[in-house]
């Protein structure tokens, strides 16, 4: 693949940037941010993204801007205004390098934004679509306002914009939730989940990391919004199925109605988590692949197994 000669990258150390960072080739590749990638010998500029940064001397020269740092979604956020926190990065921040990239001839600016700007859950089998926006939370918010920001710079510069919006991104090295349901598969209880069979879309890390290289210099890519997945999505208890299966262990699931977790998830005040456990978010990618005749690379199976054998490795 002919990628743009010059690639700025933004959150290079995080879960997405770090894979990207060794996967986009045939480039001059610069990264900026707060702190040089481990073990990375290449051109780094030492900033942090806000609204006030002068970015010049990392944009000149560049064709195209990978954008993936982010304040992220924190489950227990402390902060005195949440949202006005995640807006000085991920709205004042980025619209700051986007339109010093547009000032300074930047082609193309790729977005990395969230599938909670569409919202949390989807319902009567219905997947979000790229013009679904209703964010629920603080950090979905901050997403929407940066996308809209964005498109509106867009029409006024020329410089081309790209956003995708991802689901639960896993594979190695996983955190978060993901990483507490390999702990949990890890164990030889058996787990309550045998009658969950709710519909949710994620997308292995790989995967991503494709259709974002993809969208780098696609000719139709251009000022175009893309949902990402794997195109198959998972019932939690198949997910922990295929978790357990690779760790060489039985199911052990036992089927516990789904009724029983969302009456707990309300007598103790945990309902959104449940909801996030058993409920529905699917997304659909048909844009993705018609747009950029894109098909995810790998497997869920395949995916899975990278993420349990680096799990059980550690």
């Amino acid at each position: 693949m002919n990628v743009a000669k010059n690639i700025l990258l933004t959150g290079a150390t995080g879960f997405v940037g770090l894979v990207l960072l060794n996967k986009i080739e045939d480039s001059n590749l610069v990264v900026l941010g707060r702190k040089s990638p481990e073990n990375y010998d290449g051109i780094f500029h030492q900033y942090e993204i806000d609204g006030d940064a002068d970015f010049s001397t990392a944009l000149d020269g560049i064709d195209a801007i990978v954008h993936c740092a982010a304040r992220a979604h924190i489950m227990n956020d402390d902060a005195l205004d949440p949202l006005n926190e995640f807006r000085m990065v991920n709205v004042e921040g980025t619209l700051n390098l986007a339109k010093q990239a547009a000032a300074a001839g930047v082609k193309r600016f790729i977005n990395i934004s969230s599938i909670k700007v569409c919202g949390e859950s989807t319902s009567d089998y219905k997947p979000f679509v790229v013009d679904d926006m209703a964010p629920s939370d603080h950090y979905g918010v901050s997403k929407m306002e940066a996308e809209n920001a964005l498109r509106e710079l867009a029409l006024e510069t020329g410089m081309e914009v790209v956003i995708i919006r991802p689901p639960l991104v896993y594979g190695p090295g996983v955190k978060a939730n993901f990483l507490n349901l390999l702990k949990l598969s890890a164990t030889k209880l058996p787990l309550p989940f045998g009658s969950i069979n709710n519909k949710r879309s994620m997308v292995y890390l790989d995967n991503l990391v494709d259709l974002i290289i993809t969208c780098i210099d696609h000719p139709n890519a251009g000022n175009k919004i893309f949902l990402a997945s794997d195109g198959d999505d998972l019932s939690l208890s198949r997910l922990l199925r295929l978790i357990r299966k690779s760790m060489n262990k039985p199911a052990w699931l036992l089927p516990v109605p789904a009724s029983v977790f969302k009456l707990a998830g309300k007598l103790m005040g945990k309902s959104d988590v449940v909801d996030r456990l058993i409920g529905d978010l699917q997304v659909d990618i048909s844009d993705s692949k018609k747009h950029l005749n894109w098909t995810p690379p790998y497997t869920v199976e395949q995916g899975i197994k990278a993420t349990v054998d680096d799990f059980m490795e550690k």
